[in-house]
């Protein structure tokens, strides 16, 4: 059996071209920093944040940085931390160059780029730029491991089997791990705080993993309910963000966008996949639009609340006639097939659409209830500071009766929607999956220390959610084919199962978080958060530069399979 059992696509080559030129590029760069004090008269130097630790210097401050009262999910799944990120202080000047070269009008700008200056092996640009090619090989020595993994025959592929004993034993000790080690305080008792959404997405994730590793189709409606609680963050996050801050920047949305599909690109590109394997990254991200176009409209309307109210309602208009009328979601994203289009090559249909509509219809709505959550969140923070002050019989009293309000709510839910069958419990998800959400968040913050504790393991895992919903297709699982689903587990210790599920496990978990810090890290180097010239410029240079790269690979393997 071939080692590479599918041919290389255009994409695959001209990635691998890129990658040896920047390995080559990095290792010239480290060569010459290890030569800098043989050579007294060169001024090479390089800034000084760059040694200190700080790859690039930026204006948005640490790429981790967020507002301090209010979560920052981003769906994933979130997902990872991207939508509620503090704004950027206010500049007397124009900002700096965060990545490339210097200001100018654009063809002299792009031709003095320090992207340019790498590419041509200048040695000020390599010295200079020595740790974003750094970072540069890293991601691309991790999307190497990628294929690797899921395109060779290298490593072996191992069969999917289900214990729920073994399912819930994972989830129980985890979870006592990291209440027993990891529980910390925030500094306030504050609805919704950032590190309590975070470890919500958290333990979410968990579940959602063990969902997808060991096929536990029992749980698929509980799974249901939590992609619905990342689009619903989705929505909570931007929202809360762009109503306080009315930072409508085209840099702000830039890195949005680039966090969310900055890594999801790269490994299509790699593994000559489809968008839309990934389902949750064009959810997140056409959602994430939806609010920011919504909010971005006569900005100067969102602090009256009747229009605030009305933009809202607006949404949901917006989605039913989008979506619930079919004839006009397929009118509307037909022309972006190429895009948004996908066919399982184990189950090949005729409508390539139709994983975008199922998947999206699922959680249409939610999104919009988020913002409506974020909208109500200061009267309803009102009211639990109020049931706080009261004195211990009454504050008792009113507890006792929103916990037994919610206890009456969840058996309804359950009875009559949540154990349903797959397909009858489809139809319904869309318009009940707000109920088992606000319930969660009424009784996760009904006392103050509730919202004061959370579980920072929890908390750690869900800053990482978007890549380790990315990786698990491919450094955990195997797919083995392009656009395949994971039908089969990664095997690096053949013969124990559980051995085995602990070295991936970690293997899999490090590379995630290292893929999170490398996304940020890049994000910072090339999308300026408060120049618009500087970001259409360095758009501009990738954009050309990945073009002309992937036609010359097209047009040298055309030119040789005409030969073959």
């Amino acid at each position: 059996m071939a080692v590479v059992p599918y041919p290389m696509s255009s994409g695959q080559l001209t990635f691998f071209v890129a990658f040896t030129w920047s390995l080559l590029a990095w290792l010239y760069a480290e060569l010459l920093h290890w030569l800098k004090p043989c050579m007294p008269h060169r001024r090479d130097d390089e800034q000084g944040d760059s040694e200190k630790g700080r790859l690039l210097p930026t204006v948005n401050g640490d790429a981790g940085s967020a507002a301090a009262d209010v979560a920052k999910p981003a769906g994933e799944g979130q997902a990872s931390a991207v939508v509620a990120e503090a704004p950027p202080p206010a500049l007397s000047k124009p900002a700096p160059e965060v990545g490339f070269g210097v200001h100018g009008d654009m063809m002299t700008s792009i031709a003095h780029s320090g992207f340019v200056g790498c590419l041509l092996l200048r040695q000020k640009s390599l010295i200079q730029h020595r740790l974003t090619l750094r970072a540069t090989v890293e991601f691309g020595a991790l999307m190497l491991w990628y294929f690797l993994c899921d395109r060779t025959t290298i490593v072996p592929e191992g069969p999917k089997t289900y214990s729920r004993d073994l399912f819930f034993f994972i989830f129980v000790v985890l979870t006592a791990v990291a209440a027993g080690s990891s529980i910390q305080a925030f500094k306030l008792p504050l609805l919704l705080n950032r590190p309590q959404t975070e470890e919500w997405k958290g333990w979410m994730q968990v579940l959602f993993l063990l969902y997808h590793y060991f096929e536990a189709r029992e749980a698929y409606n509980a799974i249901r309910l939590f992609i619905a609680a990342y689009v619903w963050m989705t929505g909570f996050g931007n929202f809360s963000y762009y109503y306080r801050t009315g930072d409508f920047c085209i840099g702000r949305f830039a890195q949005m966008f680039w966090r969310l599909n900055f890594l999801v690109f790269f490994t299509c590109v790699v593994l000559n996949n489809s968008y839309m394997l990934y389902y949750i990254c064009p959810m997140h991200t056409i959602f994430t639009v939806f609010v920011y176009l919504a909010l971005a409209i006569a900005p100067h309307t969102n602090q009256s609340n009747f229009w605030c109210l009305t933009k809202i309602a607006g949404c949901f208009v917006f989605i039913y006639i989008f979506w619930d009328i079919k004839s006009v979601f397929y009118a509307v994203w037909k022309p972006f097939t190429w895009l948004m289009g996908y066919i399982d090559p184990r189950k090949p249909g005729d409508d390539p659409l139709y994983e975008w509509f199922f998947r999206s219809s699922l959680d249409r709505y939610i999104w919009i209830y988020g913002m409506l959550c974020a909208f109500m969140h200061p009267p309803f923070a009102a009211f639990l500071k109020y049931v706080d002050e009261l004195t211990p019989v009454r504050r008792l009293t009113m507890r006792i009766g929103v916990l037994a309000s919610c206890a009456v709510a969840m058996y309804f839910y359950t009875v009559h929607v949540f154990i349903l069958p797959k397909v009858e419990y489809n139809k319904v998800h869309p318009y009940t999956s707000w109920i088992p959400i606000t319930i969660w968040i009424i009784v996760r913050n009904i006392t103050p220390n509730l919202r004061i504790y959370h579980l920072r393991l929890y908390g750690w895992l869900g800053c990482i959610t978007l890549e380790t919903y990315i990786c698990q297709f491919h450094v955990w699982m195997k797919t083995t084919m392009p656009n395949g689903q994971p039908k089969g587990l990664l095997v690096l210790i053949p013969g124990y199962p559980l051995l085995n599920f602990a070295l991936v496990s970690a293997m899999y978990i490090l590379i995630s978080h290292r893929l999170f810090e490398l996304t940020n890290t890049l994000k910072n180097a090339a999308v300026p958060h408060s120049n618009d010239s500087l970001l259409a410029r360095n758009c501009v240079v990738m954009a050309v530069t990945g073009a002309v790269l992937w036609g010359g690979v097209a047009a040298l393997k055309g030119l040789v399979n005409a030969v073959e």
